[in-house]
């Protein structure tokens, strides 16, 4: 399908769309939205940043404009996530009327009392203030009839399991049900039988890997000379980055660093209260930072069509985070990079990772490619995008065979 027309939309929701720059539907979108529109449950599955907030967020409008009653209720889980879909889906819903509410951590209560007093249809949170509405009574969900699970295995690693099944005992039984995430372990598979009705399995792309337009690049380092390394890369690229680091402090006092370097740096971490992490992004958003230094909590769902590189200044705990991590970059069939520095310890879990991007290789390689690591010596890993197999850094490169 090469338009939105024969999904036969709404006009009002159509409009919506074309001004929103929705001209060619995602292979994601063309999967979910016929199953969806009409009012089956779906399990769905695709890389990062290939459109899953419209292939749930078009039918979601579908069903509160062709009915005045009934809600819909999105859960997600991070707050920055929770806000950005709100964004999108108050775009689509443009003109309709239907009242919203956002029930995140670190946002006053008082402020989303009154929210809830307006009788939204509309609600999007995290488990976690969804629960403390649903136990202060503020917040009924007896009439939702839509329900969508957004980055569901990262609810599950963050610990939602329990306030999910909690979440559910409000719940009407007969209700639709959408489940998206970018990669579906099978505890997901679990949770989906429990709580979706005959679902529709669908994916787009390979599952465990990242969009084909992200360049990868390895830089062998000792641990004393990532920074080094790190000011190196930043000064000789151009655009918008995001450094992943492990910590929270160590994203503090690495922007604190850079910052003295001249570099215009600014953190985001859990530790950071609500109003702080959502100036920092929008600082990001509106370049006026070009380098944010983040933990794994900017690792899902931050959609910022100008980021240019991810530097995994460290390497995330669970080889998974590197597929949302990279998929930071890229973001709607742009180009990007992602550049990993790998110190001697690292190399289990560069292998690990390796192994998640290249599951079907009968010879991995170690990340040090069974050599001494070098300073600045820099590879591109066997699964890396061919049409982007560009060079133009300093450092020894070359490409392992898969």
């Amino acid at each position: 399908m090469t338009d939105f027309s024969g999904f036969g939309l709404p006009s009002a929701l159509s409009g919506n769309l074309a001004r929103m720059g929705y001209t060619t539907p995602t292979p994601i979108q063309v999967q979910a939205l016929p199953p969806a529109l009409l009012g089956k449950d779906v399990l769905g599955s695709a890389q990062t940043g290939t459109g899953k907030t419209a292939a749930f967020g078009i039918p979601l409008a579908v069903k509160l404009l062709s009915n005045p009653r009934g809600s819909a209720l999105v859960l997600t889980p991070t707050r920055e996530l929770a806000a950005q879909v709100m964004t999108v889906l108050k775009d689509i819903l443009e003109g309709s009327g239907i009242k919203t509410a956002l029930l995140i951590g670190g946002e006053s209560m008082g402020g989303q009392f009154a929210q809830l007093k307006a009788r939204p249809r509309l609600i999007i949170g995290t488990p976690g203030r969804i629960n403390d509405h649903l136990e202060r009574g503020t917040l009924m969900l007896n009439d939702t009839s839509f329900l969508v699970l957004d980055e569901t295995d990262r609810m599950l690693d963050m610990g939602f399991s329990q306030q999910l099944d909690k979440i559910f005992r409000f719940l009407p039984r007969v209700r639709q049900t959408l489940m998206f995430s970018a990669t579906f372990p099978p505890n997901i598979v679990s949770i989906s039988q429990k709580y979706l009705t005959d679902p529709v399995r669908i994916q787009a792309g390979e599952e465990s890997k990242p969009a084909t337009n992200i360049a990868h690049s390895v830089i062998h380092t000792e641990s004393a000379n990532k920074y080094t390394t790190l000011l190196k890369e930043l000064t000789n690229r151009e655009g918008s980055i995001i450094v992943f680091v492990k910590t929270k402090h160590g994203a503090e006092r690495l922007a604190i660093r850079l910052s003295k370097e001249r570099f215009s740096a600014d953190a985001i971490h859990g530790n950071l209260k609500q109003n702080k992490r959502d100036r920092v992004i929008s600082d990001f958003r509106n370049q006026k930072h070009r380098i944010m230094v983040a933990t794994d909590i900017a690792a899902r769902g931050l959609d910022i069509p100008h980021i240019a590189h991810v530097i995994n200044y460290d390497l995330p705990q669970a080889a998974e985070d590197y597929i949302h991590r990279i998929g930071r970059t890229a973001r709607a069939g742009a180009q990007g990079e992602a550049i990993s520095l790998i110190a001697p310890e690292d190399a289990g879990k560069w292998r690990e990772i390796e192994r998640l991007m290249n599951p079907h290789s009968k010879t991995p390689q170690p990340p040090h490619g069974g050599g001494s690591f070098k300073s600045g010596n820099k590879r591109r890993s066997h699964w890396r995008s061919q049409r982007n197999a560009s060079s133009g850094h300093a450092g020894n490169t070359r490409r392992i065979a898969g």
